[in-house]
């Protein structure tokens, strides 16, 4: 099918004189006034390809055309060659401005007049061209976006799920129940929404922060290698046994190492950093690496303060529980080891939150 040329011009001579120019490239429509043009556009507009259009004319004129093809924002889509025998600059300023593709004056050379309808017709069809291909590819980002998307939630509820059967396990073999995990990801995500807001160069975006509060599940994670002698005993520990004990942290972190591959890089690393380093204190006296400060990453720094306050205000094999504004004054005081300055402030302003997902634990009266 050949691309349409819309002729407008009130003289029959004219109008013919353009058709015998351009009807052995082009299938040529003529009309006569400003009124039949926009009839043809309203009924063609995809199939025109370009308008030839005179300014001066009755019922319609160019101008009214112009302007009409702007609010209907053809201009935009069908290139306007206008042919005028007018002279005045600020007529052609004029045409410019709505959005003319060209200004030919008459008399017209022939020879002119189909080089210009052949290059601006070219150039919108390629520009046609180009806006389809953008548009369908516009399309497949978006439809593959979706996909990313889809999968993106599939990989983090896999992740997830590796995470919350390990934590399980360790609570099963620790003989404690799921709450432990329940309630440390909750003190942890309490943590990291209070350090995000008051102390925003740790960068912890929500995307982090669910990222370490479902990894916190894993902190207890090398316990599964402590032999049940250790693990259970209700007593305190002899040197050597709290020193077996202690290496849960190596234990933890090599079993996280192990399944790399399987999960998230980012999960991966936030577990290791969670398992091997909880148990770190910002004084350089905590274990295994002795690491101080902020040589300690954030989110073990996280979880060591919710696995802290979790232990003191519940029961355990070898301790019954604490009163919660005891154990909130113990971890202050620095009886727990010796905290980031930063995170004790943050602690403080979430106390009330802490407790109420303590909710009402039952303490043992001390024994006479």
């Amino acid at each position: 099918m050949r691309n349409i040329v819309l002729v407008v011009d009130d003289m029959e001579i004219n109008r013919e004189l353009l058709a015998e120019i351009l009807r052995d490239e082009y299938d040529v429509i003529m009309v006569e006034n400003g009124k039949q043009a926009l009839e043809h556009m309203e009924d063609r507009n995809q199939e025109i390809a370009v308008v030839l259009l005179d300014l001066i004319m009755p019922e319609m004129d160019g101008f009214e055309v112009l302007k009409a093809m702007k609010e209907k924002m053809w201009i935009d889509k069908i290139p306007v060659l206008v042919i005028s025998g007018e002279s005045s600059i600020k007529v052609e300023q004029d045409c410019f401005d709505y959005g003319v593709s060209d200004f030919i004056h008459k008399p017209f050379d022939n020879a002119l007049v189909r080089k210009r309808v052949e290059n601006v017709v070219s150039l919108f069809q390629y520009q046609r061209e180009l806006e389809q291909k953008v548009a369908e590819q516009t399309k497949t980002l978006r439809e593959q976006y979706k996909l990313l998307k889809v999968q993106a939630e599939r990989l983090k509820q896999s992740n997830d799920n590796i995470i919350d059967v390990l934590g399980t396990v360790v609570e099963h073999r620790n003989l404690e129940s799921g709450e432990h995990v329940r309630r440390v990801k909750g003190y942890t995500k309490i943590m990291a929404e209070e350090i995000a807001k008051e102390y925003p160069e740790y960068g912890l975006t929500p995307e982090k922060i669910g990222i370490i509060v479902s990894a916190s599940a894993l902190h207890d994670l090398g316990k599964i290698a402590i032999p049940d002698s250790i693990l259970l005993k209700p007593g305190k520990f002899t040197k050597e046994e709290f020193e077996c004990m202690k290496a849960h942290t190596i234990k933890g972190c090599e079993i996280v190492s192990s399944i790399e591959g399987v999960w998230d890089e980012e999960y991966a690393k936030i577990g290791y950093e969670i398992s091997r380093y909880h148990h770190e204190r910002y004084d350089g006296r905590g274990y295994p690496d002795g690491l101080k400060e902020d040589e300690i990453p954030i989110s073990a720094q996280l979880v060591s303060v919710a696995d802290v306050y979790d232990a003191l205000v519940n029961e355990r094999v070898y301790k019954d529980a604490i009163p919660k504004d005891k154990a909130f004054e113990m971890i202050i005081n620095g009886e727990c080891g010796t905290f980031s300055p930063k995170l004790m402030d943050c602690f403080r302003k979430a106390r009330d939150k802490f407790e109420n997902l303590a909710g009402d634990i039952p303490v043992k009266a001390e024994k006479e």
